[in-house]
């Protein structure tokens, strides 16, 4: 199936096994309760997920890209909530790390990250600074053998939770997108303070909060990258985070098309099976198609950056496709439910929530055009 190897298999069926059995029993609560599943962090530790593909010299299992998409995607057909706290863990965080840290950096972090003993996150969005990363005004003053940070961050996903944060923030403001740093700042360092926690539309258990930097102090030796290459490690690790994002999109409308399947088989209407209906045969046929589609994308993206081949425009693509994928086919699924599809009877409206955030966030589909037509005018 997809090609995949017996190793890869047996990551998606251990992942499968796990989301059916503890994760899908809480998914309800924690999205009523806009509660973090805490429960569920020591146990994807113990089944490795917080260190898929971090080599295991640093306390991972050295496995490869696709399959940690594989892990996403089941994690997310269950529990999108579940599917974006590993994702941010691993794309936009620990994997960011590995791939521009020093070596001092990846054997200080990396141990704690890949062990899930420490949960990581990204901070980059501000107030005035969303797609257009130009705007940021989090200041970072050298001071000595440390920087102070100042400012605020926004949406930040993992948040109250996380204990080890990539935070971008203006070194030289003259120079534009090269006066923007990388820094890895750890919760207890003086100064760093978790602020309001969002309520949202979807994905309620994913803890999304500000972080505010007062006076915040970061040893020089935490620069990721290097001074003024911050925008680089940023759009590296987007790159990389979209074909989780895009991943969890897949897994998202895959959980909500059998979802539909099954309550098509069920509910009977004038007589028979609703399923039995042209209309609803088509509608199921077009939700498949999309679905095949967009994963075919995901796996495309991730397998280019296994080979270490340029990805850039491919995971935009799956990106944008796997999130306009999830919006029409959950939207679908609760129609095919009707009435009771929007309820919280059944998880499709639930799905239907959670999956707008996917047009959004690291990257909204329009950032996604932005970013293929460059490919394709360059």
């Amino acid at each position: 199936m997809y090609n995949l190897t017996e190793d890869q298999l047996l990551i998606k069926n251990m992942v499968r096994e796990f989301a059916e059995s503890e994760v899908r029993p809480i998914a309800g609560a924690i999205d009523k309760e806009h509660r973090f599943p805490e429960e569920s962090i020591p146990r994807m530790a113990e089944l490795g997920l917080f260190g898929l593909t971090i080599p295991e010299g640093y306390g991972g299992s050295g496995g490869d890209v696709l399959s940690y998409i594989l892990a996403v995607e089941e994690l997310s057909r269950v529990s999108a909530t579940h599917g974006v706290i590993l994702s941010v863990h691993m794309s936009v965080c620990t994997q960011a790390i590995l791939q521009y840290g020093t070596e001092a950096q990846k054997k200080k972090y990396l141990p704690d990250l890949a062990g899930g003993r420490k949960l990581g996150a990204f901070a980059i969005t501000e107030s005035g600074a969303g797609s257009d990363a130009s705007g940021q005004t989090t200041s970072a003053v050298r001071k000595g053998d440390s920087y102070i940070l100042n400012g605020t961050k926004i949406f930040i996903s993992n948040g109250g939770y996380a204990g080890v944060f990539l935070v971008m923030a203006v070194t030289d403001r003259s120079k534009g997108l090269k006066g923007l740093t990388v820094f890895i700042v750890e919760k207890e360092f003086p100064g760093f303070m978790v602020g309001q926690l969002e309520e949202k539309m979807g994905i309620c258990g994913s803890s999304t909060t500000e972080i505010i930097l007062k006076d915040c102090v970061v040893p020089a030796e935490n620069v990721l990258g290097e001074e003024g290459g911050g925008f680089k490690v940023a759009m590296g690790a987007l790159d990389g985070g979209r074909i989780s994002i895009g991943a969890q999109g897949v897994g998202l409308a895959q959980g909500a098309l059998e979802a539909a399947v099954d309550y098509a088989r069920q509910r009977v209407q004038f007589g028979r099976p609703i399923a039995e209906n042209q209309g609803i045969q088509w509608m199921l046929a077009d939700m498949a198609l999309e679905v095949e589609a967009s994963r075919l994308l995901v796996y495309n993206a991730a397998r280019l950056k296994d080979q270490h081949k340029n990805y850039s425009r491919q995971s935009a693509m799956a990106k944008l496709h796997a999130a306009q994928t999830a919006m029409s086919v959950t939207t679908r699924a609760v129609q095919i439910h009707g009435g009771i599809g929007y309820t919280r009877s059944y998880p499709v409206e639930r799905y239907m929530r959670d999956a707008k955030i996917i047009e959004i966030y690291e990257g909204t589909n329009e950032i996604q055009r932005m970013v293929i037509a460059r490919h394709l005018l360059a």
